[in-house]
């Protein structure tokens, strides 16, 4: 529950401002591959849609609050339609501030349709000391659709000193095919966060980690070339009933990011991360 804040004087109390942001696209398909069907945006979440010429088509995702600090909340929907391509990213990397009360809350719904595919590939979340942040990820996969989802974490910035020394982030990921659930899992740091990330069976003191997944008919077959290209890195590969799954620990953001630039890269067929990566 927040905490109002009082002024001198009053007897009401002001409750500090929170951000807000709604953001909804589906797609649909043509001629010229991957069109916009629905495109819907409130508050602080933005979706932008630069142009592309492989008929795919890939949506910038925005928080214009900056970042997320404690009872803040966005929620963002995408309907893929049979037979289209979308990726999905977001502009920077998102910020976790130092919550003084409450909890930030990020949502997101991915509706994946016959024939389509969708690539989750959002750019990196910082975590800053005393941040407060929940976020859960549900997919509903149609039976021929393929799923890529890559998601980033950092306990702050260590080029800048920086650390989350205590704080609470809990991630919530149910990913569904035909109404079957296939992938779930929930990581949870709380209280005491360092002392946690520093034992040897959570991060043996890495400053930033990953998980990458892969739902398809055709996911085995990265199974031996993600393995070489993960080699000498802290984490590992794994596959089962097509789902394949990697997790990749590193000392710092850029460490981890070279490791996963190659590898999104050759789950994307060749192509590159999305170019706001670079920029």
């Amino acid at each position: 529950m927040e905490r109002p804040l009082v002024q001198d004087g009053e007897a009401n109390p002001v409750r500090p401002q929170r951000a807000r942001g709604t953001g909804r696209l589906a797609t649909k398909a043509s001629v010229g591959g991957t069109r916009l069907d629905v495109l819907y945006q409130e508050g602080c979440a933005k979706i932008r849609l630069p142009k592309t010429f492989d008929g795919t088509m890939e949506a910038v995702l925005i928080n214009t609050a900056g970042g997320l600090t404690g009872g803040d909340r966005i929620d963002w929907t995408f309907d893929v339609g049979a037979g289209t391509h979308l990726t999905a990213t977001t502009q920077a990397c998102e910020r976790a501030y130092k919550a003084s009360a409450s909890t930030a809350t990020v949502e997101t719904r991915i509706v994946v349709g016959a024939g389509a595919r969708a690539d989750w590939l959002p750019q990196e979340t910082i975590l800053f000391d005393r941040s407060s942040l929940r976020r859960k990820l549900e997919v509903d996969l149609a039976d021929d659709a393929t799923f890529l989802a890559v998601e980033a974490i950092l306990l702050g910035r260590k080029a800048m000193g920086e650390r989350m020394e205590t704080g609470l982030f809990r991630d919530r990921w149910r990913i569904r095919r035909a109404g079957k659930l296939i992938h779930a899992e929930e990581a949870r740091l709380e209280g005491d966060v360092a002392a946690l990330t520093d034992e040897r069976a959570v991060l043996a003191g890495g400053r930033a980690f990953a998980t990458v997944l892969l739902c398809g008919r055709n996911a085995e077959v990265h199974l031996e070339p993600l393995r070489r290209l993960l080699e000498g890195a802290e984490g590992g590969v794994s596959h089962w009933q097509d789902k394949l799954v990697a997790r990749v620990v590193a000392a710092d953001g850029f460490a981890l990011r070279k490791k996963l630039i190659p590898v999104i890269s050759h789950l994307r067929n060749g192509a590159s991360v999305p170019k706001v990566w670079t920029l």
